[in-house]
């Protein structure tokens, strides 16, 4: 467990009903308050329908998908619906140019059809168990067994044992569950800023199957044209399919093994919704940040956004330009591109909400009013009354350091495909054991297989050139002197003689076991090597003040729960289960009122525009069919229109991409596929008049599968008649 916890706090706060459109709830804590807002809302399901431990109950249903998006089972036999860009990766590695499956779509007629998803798991919650106590137990111990150290050492260094400790801590518990459980993954995760710890115990299935996925046009229909905005007629699904082993039980796969057999499965619904109708999620939101301070804002949008803003920029528009010159790129790219795009895209919403809501302004005030509560209580003066000029002076101290990481990281790491390479393999020359050989050989062939060496040349000359204007000059990794020295600061000569000499861009490189002298000899390992060392580096010199940031936002949540200790507080996403729950619900912003769905017609509008823009073309058959306008069953009964996507006024975050979108009776209505660029803040402020999640009708999905896929066995195994 790679996890760094910050300390406990005293306080443990409720979960009750917030506003009715905010928060991102347990569901094993759902309090009498919260089930009488959502019943009022109308909801039509008991406190055990939604979480249930000893039966089956809706969260069995909700699957994390590959650690990363949502899930939901559909069918008797582990049939599982999510966005069409959470299966993305996984349908993009088994495409070829022969048989793009990515661009053309893909239908298993029969189950002998469906295609391993290799690397690919889901997980089914079993249960959430709180260890608070057990925490809090043996932090106390440990106290009292390091307090004579503790009292030696400065603020700094009793943060990081503190910190240490509830690491070692937690990790002890999930060791001790593993044994006990050797069957099931338990983890331990921090809630409330380190108030609360829960064990989250799955199942972890690991034979997964695509089964159906529309044509790229349709999945990503928009494309970054439409990204985070509204209104939106993208049809964000794929269909895989959980398999077991003939006992029903996790299995590696295997040709023998056969479909698992659902605890529980949600009902499709074909009735349709309207406005103000009741609509929870269940998923796994990734992270929120609603409890950062004004300080901890600033350097996200100066620091973290701003450089992925930045480098993001650069290197798309050289892949898009490839990309667009040779169908083969393109395929080979088309994943990195978007997911490299889509929190570029986040980013900078981010940063013009953020600034356009005054979320710095109002958190300023907030910790105004924690200093002036706590000058009314010597104990809290002594506690929390000195909060925000240490904020400032923290945050301050580690500005151009962090800098420096965020764009290190973004230009590097995250940049060239060669550095990427180079950092698998110098791990594979490393590891331990074969289980961990053969991890990075598989990373490194999947990196090879999407790897273009004339576009990774440019990509890399021109982030190179780009870093050294973003940050001081003392944060230049030393191969910048090798530049200057040997190439005469020609930087394309010198990524020219790195990809020339070095052994990495030989795709037999995964089975080659290097002397340390050819290492530190080979130019790409070299750069790596340099990077790495930079970025070491700078954390050391920032270490201190990562503790400093640590403790004063500890003690701002803490603050923050004390003082409104009468109001409810939700826990941050921590890519956990929570339900969300609100009403559909249509959009005004300033580009007027909006309507909560959309309807066929507004999508072949689109399309009529698509000799301009590129991300609105469909395919001649796609439009023919959509043109016929014989949609059946799958119309609105009230609107007679064909509905494609629809919004509400949930509160969701990235990871719940795929999220089941559930009616009053636990009726599946829609998948969540993203939010909406006026409300992009909402990781760290939740704006109730702005918010808005975005779905696709399940209706428009059951569409496609049925006419566009003539998948007439899924339907029926759906029950979708």
């Amino acid at each position: 467990m790679k996890k760094k916890f910050l300390t406990l706090l005293a306080f443990v706060c409720g979960l009750n009903g917030m506003k009715a459109d905010e928060g991102m709830w347990m569901l094993s804590h759902i309090s009498p308050k919260s089930m009488k807002v959502m019943k009022d809302l109308g909801l039509q399901m008991s406190e055990k329908e939604l979480y249930n431990t000893k039966g089956t109950s809706l969260k069995d249903a909700v699957v994390s998908f590959g650690g990363f998006c949502s899930g939901v089972v559909v069918s008797p036999d582990g049939l599982v619906f999510t966005n069409h860009h959470c299966g993305f990766g996984n349908i993009q590695a088994l495409a070829t140019p022969e048989n793009d499956i990515l661009k053309n779509g893909f239908v298993a007629r029969t189950q002998a059809e469906e295609l391993p998803a290799k690397g690919l798991y889901v997980q089914i919650l079993q249960r959430t168990e709180d260890i608070t106590k057990r925490v809090n137990k043996a932090l106390d111990k440990y106290y009292k067994e390091h307090a004579a150290e503790m009292a030696k050492l400065g603020e700094n260094a009793k943060e990081k044992m503190r910190w240490n400790s509830v690491d070692s801590i937690c990790l002890a518990i999930e060791n001790e569950y593993a044994k006990k459980y050797p069957e099931l993954i338990c983890e331990v995760s921090p809630y409330y800023t380190g108030n609360a710890f829960y064990v989250n115990v799955y199942k972890q299935y690991d034979d997964i199957r695509l089964v159906f996925a529309p044509p790229q046009s349709l999945g990503k229909f928009g494309g970054e044209t439409d990204n985070w905005m509204w209104p939106r007629q993208t049809c964000d699904f794929s269909v895989f399919r959980i398999y077991a082993d003939k006992d029903n039980q996790p299995a590696e796969y295997s040709a023998d093994n056969r479909p698992l057999k659902a605890e529980r499965y949600a009902k499709v619904s074909l009735e349709g919704f309207k406005k103000g109708d009741y609509c929870m999620t269940i998923g796994y939101p990734g992270r929120t940040n609603r409890y950062l301070s004004s300080y901890g804002i600033v350097e996200r949008m100066e620091n973290t956004n701003e450089s992925r803003i930045n480098v993001r920029g650069v290197k798309q528009g050289i892949w898009k330009k490839w990309m667009d010159s040779d169908p083969k790129i393109r395929l080979q790219y088309a994943s990195k591109y978007a997911n490299s795009s889509n929190y570029w895209k986040n980013s900078i919403g981010m940063n013009k909400a953020l600034k356009k809501l005054k979320v710095v302004e109002q958190k300023k005030k907030q910790e105004q009013q924690i200093n002036e509560w706590a000058q009314k209580s010597k104990k809290r003066q002594e506690r929390f009354g000195n909060l925000a000029p240490e904020l400032e002076k923290a945050y301050a101290a580690r500005k151009d350091g962090n800098r420096a990481i965020a764009f290190l990281n973004e230009s590097f790491l995250g940049g060239p495909d060669l550095m990427r390479i180079a950092f698998y393999f110098d791990n594979l020359q490393n590891a331990g054991g074969e289980t961990g050989k053969a991890t990075w050989k598989n990373r490194l062939r999947q990196q090879y297989k999407d790897w273009n060496e004339e576009v990774d040349k440019e990509t890399m000359t021109a982030l190179i050139d780009n870093y050294a204007k973003q940050v001081k000059p003392e944060y230049l990794p030393d191969f910048y002197q090798t530049i200057e020295k040997e190439y005469n600061n020609d930087i394309r000569a010198y990524v020219d003689a790195m990809f020339k000499q070095s052994v990495l861009t030989d795709t037999n490189c995964v089975n080659l076991t290097l002397t340390q002298e050819q290492k530190d000899n080979d130019m790409a390992l070299k750069c790596l090597k340099s990077v790495m060392e930079l970025g070491g580096k700078v954390s050391d010199q920032i270490s201190q003040y990562n503790m400093d940031v640590a403790e004063k936002e500890r003690l701002l949540c803490e603050a923050i729960l004390e003082m409104e200790m009468d109001q409810p507080h939700y826990s941050d996403a921590n890519s956990t289960m929570r339900l969300s729950y609100g009403f559909v619900d249509d959009y005004t912003s300033a580009a007027g009122h909006q309507n909560y769905f959309t309807t066929m017609p507004s999508l072949l509008d689109k399309v009529a525009q698509s000799d301009r823009i590129d991300e609105y073309k469909v395919e001649p058959e796609v439009k023919a069919l959509f043109e016929k306008g014989e949609f059946g069953p799958y119309k609105d009964k009230e609107s007679g229109e064909m509905q494609l996507c629809f919004l509400t006024n949930n509160d969701i975050t990235g990871g719940n991409s795929g999220s089941p979108m559930f009616n009053g009776k636990g009726e599946l209505i829609g998948l969540a596929f993203d939010g909406n660029w006026d409300a992009l803040s909402s990781d760290i402020t939740f704006t109730q008049d702005l918010t808005r999640c975005i779905g696709v009708d399940i209706r428009y999905v059951l569409y496609i599968i049925d006419r566009w896929g003539k998948a007439e066995r899924l339907i029926q195994e759906i029950g979708a008649r």
